[in-house]
């Protein structure tokens, strides 16, 4: 519903508050980043510690994942109903508590469920964050603002590789993954206190009918006055109905894709350090060092995560969310393609280069495509009272997705080999093509008052159209009481006739 507070919102120049809220979303993003990835540098080592197999170790890489699926699902839905401010705090106590714990695991068992349970913190804040973010952009920067913000888990990622490197260099030791994982209980202490200063989301506010409050935020977003008299409050709303016929296109569109992307993005992202250690780094050195030239290989690589979303930062509100999905599912396969075929080659420095062309194609077409678009389509398409819940369920469907990645990387490794692997891992991008080439449509320069607008024209239309199709069926029903009346006046008009002629014969 559009209102004066939020016409002046979205064509408002960016603001302090507006940064501010920007930039302590995105870090909660980097916290994801970091936390989810961090684990790839320390599951070599944890396998020396444990003497951990393909399976314990597609669990305690899966673990926060699956965790994601939880906390997302569930957070998304309570953000919709108690606020984003509140979810915002929360679910960093969730960084806090689980990310100490891990670093203090005393088996495989305790490991597994701290992350898991440091997964649902983690799953939260993709709804929150995201939603929090496009509530509160002008219009006209919002996709931007949104693939600027997500950038940050580019940003955390490259940040544990880079921990991870510092910690084996100050402390090569196998115990090393404990100071890994632990070090990110100290950003997240610093990022919680700062989002207790956040205001809660105007949009939100509207919706729930606290105009007053609404209006002192925005007036404050924006550095004008804003007063905002009589607020419809909006319609109650359900889990279920992201699987109504209103919604269900987009929400297929949104879970599945997000499913697919996850799957390789996690299979081979998490892997990379493994994946390199055995196509790249297979030879030398003792089990410290290759550990060391696997990471700073993965340090390389995800530098082209950070080179991609600055890539779609500069495309995504010109292109369009849409187009920068299909081509990127479309390069993350080639990708993974070049790294399937690398091992085909039998001289090992032509080998090694082709290894990082494919890895270097997956990551930086990754991120100008489906890892951003992915978070940032479920934002716009939902409208204010469902945006977090239909986030939510397509960020645990991602979730859900990055588990089975790196459940089956390993265990398909084991049984097929990298090579068919990588091509498996392709082809699964490949049908992310085309899902989005078939269901996606475009939000790009719209506000979301004008896509919740079409939403009602839409919703209008099929109200209509069912009430044509039931006059319709009406009308046949008509037609055919009138037909059985006309063959019942037939029949006795033939009945008449012949007991006429037979009164005439007589």
């Amino acid at each position: 519903m559009s209102t004066h507070a939020t016409r002046e919102m979205d064509k408002s120049k960016l603001t302090y508050l507006h940064w501010k809220v920007w930039f302590l979303s995105a870090m909660g993003i980097f916290l994801d980043g970091f936390d989810l990835f961090i684990i790839a540098v320390a599951l070599p080592l944890i396998e020396k510690e444990f003497s951990a197999g393909p399976a314990l170790l597609g669990l305690i890489g899966a673990a926060a994942p699956l965790g994601c699926i939880l906390g997302a699902s569930i957070f998304g839905r309570f953000t919709d109903r108690l606020g984003r401010r509140a979810i915002l705090l929360i679910d960093l106590m969730f960084f806090v508590v689980f990310a100490g714990l891990s670093a203090i695991s005393w088996s495989v068992t305790s490991l597994i469920v701290f992350r898991f349970l440091l997964g649902i913190g983690i799953g939260a804040d993709y709804p929150v964050s995201s939603t929090y973010i496009t509530e509160n952009m002008p219009s006209r920067l919002r996709g931007r603002m949104l693939v600027g913000g997500f950038g940050f888990q580019a940003l955390g990622m490259l940040a544990g590789a880079l921990l991870g490197i510092i910690v084996l260099k100050l402390y090569p030791d196998v115990n090393a993954w404990r100071f890994i994982l632990g070090f990110a209980v100290i950003p997240a202490i610093i990022i919680l206190l700062c989002r207790l200063t956040l205001p809660e989301s105007p949009r939100w506010l509207i919706a729930q009918g606290k105009h007053e409050e609404a209006a002192a935020v925005a007036s404050k977003m924006t550095g004008k006055k804003i007063n905002i008299d009589a607020i419809k409050v909006s319609v109650h709303s359900s889990f279920r109905d992201l699987f109504s016929r209103r919604y269900i296109g987009r929400t297929v569109l949104t879970a599945t894709s997000w499913f697919l992307m996850d799957v390789a993005f996690y299979g081979v992202g998490l892997f990379t350090p493994f994946i390199l250690a055995t196509m790249a780094f297979a030879q030398g050195g003792d089990f410290i060092q290759r550990a060391l030239s696997a990471i700073y290989g993965s340090t390389f690589t995800e530098v082209f995560l950070v080179i991609g979303v600055l890539i779609c930062v500069l495309l995504v509100d010109r292109i369009g969310r849409i187009k920068l999905q299909i081509w990127g599912f479309l390069g993350m396969a080639l990708g993974l393609y070049i790294l399937a075929a690398s091992s085909l080659l039998h001289n090992p420095h032509s080998e090694v280069i082709m290894v990082f062309v494919g890895f270097i194609i997956f990551f930086i077409t990754l991120n100008i495509g489906p890892n951003p678009t992915t978070f940032l389509l479920p934002a716009e398409m939902f409208p204010t009272h469902l945006r977090a819940t239909g986030h939510g369920f397509a960020s645990a469907a991602g979730k859900a997705g990055a588990a089975v990645g790196i459940f089956c990387l390993p265990v398909l490794k084991m049984a097929f080999g990298l090579p068919i692997t990588m091509i498996v891992m392709g082809s699964v991008c490949l049908l992310g093509f085309l899902l989005t080439a078939i269901l996606g449509f475009e939000t790009k320069g719209k506000s979301l008052d004008d896509i919740q607008r079409i939403e009602y024209e839409m919703n209008a239309a099929e109200v209509s159209l069912i009430y044509v199709q039931e006059d319709i069926k009406r009308l046949a029903d008509d037609l055919k009481r009138v037909e059985g009346a006309l063959h019942t006046a037939l029949q006795e008009m033939r009945r008449f006739n012949k007991i006429k002629r037979e009164a005439e014969g007589r």
